[in-house]
């Protein structure tokens, strides 16, 4: 099997975490909430802090949910996440998505958020999705996607800010205009039976522009990202700063808003 060759781009600062430990099962996984059943055993891939794995294992109580990820340091904050809330029937392991250590028609649901826009070879992600998924059980993927992404007012320092993460995030080996790619790298790992959708995020308040503008300022002058950036010379350290600034400019406007558009995609293997 292939393992993964892709470099996780923003790496697990607080900046990172910030936003990660804000996601949840309503506002990331929506478009699969309608099919879950209480005793589904589920996995749940690249469950980082375990946020969207903690809400899963409470909708299925009569389940089992296995949250896995490429990191191993985070999982002891995945383990604290599930372990504060009293959850018994979750567990979690360090695995690539590329080559999962599980049988086949292992779980009723195969879960992934902003997973594939990282690894080497989605498709192959895919399949191996598909194949640990029960017949008659669900694949479930959802990635934003970084083109599509848009803001007012408009700001030479954040069009400069998508450019270079777009640019970064590809020398590391992902795809950041995910989002858009699901359906067709769906069809091409051999998917038959698809539901293809789209959410998004939409930051607006006084609050969640102070939160999302401070965070990505941030994540842009001290996170793994940021020493990618330079490392890899795509910018230096005076052009970070001034794209941190201007994070910080647009978050300070009172008519600001940033939306951020995911690809969904919802797929249930077919029994024999």
């Amino acid at each position: 099997m292939p393992e993964e060759t892709a470099v996780y781009t923003h790496g697990h600062h607080e900046s990172v975490l910030r936003s990660h430990t804000w996601r949840t099962a309503a506002n990331s996984a929506a478009y699969l909430l309608g099919s879950l059943k209480p005793h589904m055993r589920i996995l749940d891939i690249g469950c980082g802090p375990g946020t969207i794995t903690a809400d899963l294992a409470e909708l299925v109580p009569d389940g089992h949910v296995t949250g896995v990820d490429h990191a191993p340091g985070i999982l002891d904050q995945a383990r604290a996440t599930a372990a504060g809330r009293g959850l018994t029937n979750v567990d979690f392991a360090v695995a690539d998505v590329h080559a999962l250590e599980y049988p086949d028609d292992s779980f009723c649901v195969v879960h992934a958020h902003q997973v594939l826009q990282h690894v080497g070879d989605p498709v192959q992600a895919l399949r191996e999705m598909y194949r640990v998924t029960k017949p008659g059980g669900f694949v479930a993927v959802r990635d934003s996607d970084y083109a599509a992404m848009t803001w007012y007012p408009r700001s030479p320092g954040m069009d400069d800010w998508l450019d270079l993460y777009r640019r970064v995030a590809r020398a590391n080996g992902g795809e950041p205009d995910a989002g858009r790619r699901l359906k067709s790298w769906a069809l091409t790992a051999g998917f038959e039976d698809i539901t293809a959708s789209a959410g998004t995020w939409c930051y607006s308040t006084a609050e969640e522009r102070a939160w999302w503008s401070g965070l990505w300022a941030d994540r842009t002058v001290a996170s793994a990202y940021a020493a990618r950036a330079v490392e890899g010379g795509h910018a230096g350290v005076e052009r970070l700063d001034a794209i941190a600034a201007a994070w910080r400019e647009w978050g300070r406007q009172e008519d600001a808003w940033f939306a951020v558009l995911h690809g969904e995609l919802l797929s249930r293997k077919r029994t024999p």
